[in-house]
């Protein structure tokens, strides 16, 4: 693990790098905690959380209970250079799921879990409110 000041030094994307998977493997643990059990539908249900449209929506979410150095890291991976936008993917909101990433990643280096337990509640209650509305 890294101490934040370390992590915060660490390139945006690469936070996002490993940010993109802790929180896949919430997302998959989550919904064996649900009880789903079928791989096809783990993995669509996961695809529909994973994805830079719903990122997008989760990270503006959470903008009024992030600490400013959170928001600093959001900020530093929105702004930075990934690469190549995938084609089916809108470029502002890839831009604010990598920066959503970065933040991840950030918490997860640092071992800041708590933390991190606490922004994934606020995300699993957004998640469940989108539920309720299709």
């Amino acid at each position: 693990m890294y101490t934040a000041k370390e992590a915060s030094l660490l390139s945006p994307g690469l936070l996002a790098y490993i940010g993109d998977s802790v929180f896949e493997v919430m997302v998959r643990e989550h919904l064996l905690k649900k009880g789903f059990r079928k791989l096809q539908e783990i993995h669509q249900k996961t695809v529909a959380i994973v994805n830079a449209t719903s990122q997008a929506k989760l990270v503006a979410l959470l903008e009024d209970c992030l600490s400013p150095a959170e928001k600093d890291i959001v900020r530093r991976g929105r702004n930075s250079q990934t690469g190549k936008i995938p084609d089916n993917v809108d470029m502002i909101d890839y831009r604010w799921s990598t920066g959503f990433e970065a933040l991840i990643g950030f918490l997860y280096l640092s071992d800041q879990r708590e933390r991190l337990a606490e922004i994934w509640d606020n995300i699993i209650r957004a998640i469940e409110e989108r539920e309720k509305e299709k």
